[in-house]
């Protein structure tokens, strides 16, 4: 399904290029010319997400599935202009999205399936490297670090796995790594992009009874989320 997005995310980047008179041409009308010179701007982003779990084990054991699917983002983009190729950034946005886990050991799907549906608010404080820019095209890449609220999370629940109820911490960490490209069209910038999120800690809140068949094999469960962004500056 993310091939099939990474793909999308590429087409839509030429065709929109395409479609601006010649944005890839050798003489390009040049759009935005002094659009990076703000020493602040502002934009917001629409985009996808596709979340995972890597689970750790305690011993040597049948793996718990997970299932992906695909979610959708929205959030806001502060820009802070540090120098000609560097930007500080500070993204908040909305993620919802659902991860199904299936446990070994179980003969029916009532005790083994879990449904993990997700609300995260993430704060990234983000450095982004820009290329220089040729015509109206201007790669870049971008890391840094954050922290999310999982507005889903059932922490401090007192029901666990064996009323049906699989808990997970409200904060995490996490660092993210990508990569993009601005679009300088007529009237304002696009710039899709492709970013790796993986959380620093632990998530899973573990069921009250140790020796339970649903927690008690797992050291730790940090999440793992691959995001494609359409950010509209």
């Amino acid at each position: 399904m993310m091939k099939r997005l990474a793909f999308a995310f590429l087409l839509l980047a030429s065709f929109i290029g395409n479609a601006q008179g010649g944005m890839f041409s050798k003489d390009p009308i040049i759009n935005l010319e002094n659009f990076d010179k703000q020493r602040v701007h502002w934009g917001y982003f629409l985009g996808f997400n596709s979340y995972h779990f890597k689970f750790d084990y305690k011993t040597v054991g049948p793996d718990v599935q997970v299932e992906n699917t695909i979610g959708f983002n929205v959030g806001l983009v502060g820009n802070l202009r540090l120098h000609e190729s560097f930007d500080l950034r500070f993204e908040p946005g909305l993620y919802f999205n659902q991860r199904n886990l299936t446990f070994p050991g179980f003969s029916n799907e009532f005790d083994a399936l879990r449904e993990v549906k997700s609300t995260y608010i993430h704060f990234p404080l983000l450095l982004k490297f820009s290329a220089n820019r040729t015509g109206n095209v201007r790669p870049y890449l971008i890391g840094g670090v954050g922290t999310a609220l999982n507005l889903s999370s059932n922490e401090k629940s007192r029901d666990d796995n064996s009323n049906n109820r699989f808990r997970m911490t409200k904060w995490t960490n996490f660092y993210e790594i990508g990569f993009g490209v601005d679009l300088y069209l007529q009237y304002f910038k696009f710039s899709p992009s492709i970013r790796g999120v993986f959380s620093l800690q632990n998530e899973l809140v573990p069921d009250n009874d140790p020796n339970s068949p649903w927690t008690s094999n797992i050291g730790s469960m940090k999440t793992r989320a691959l995001f494609i962004n359409f950010t509209f500056h």
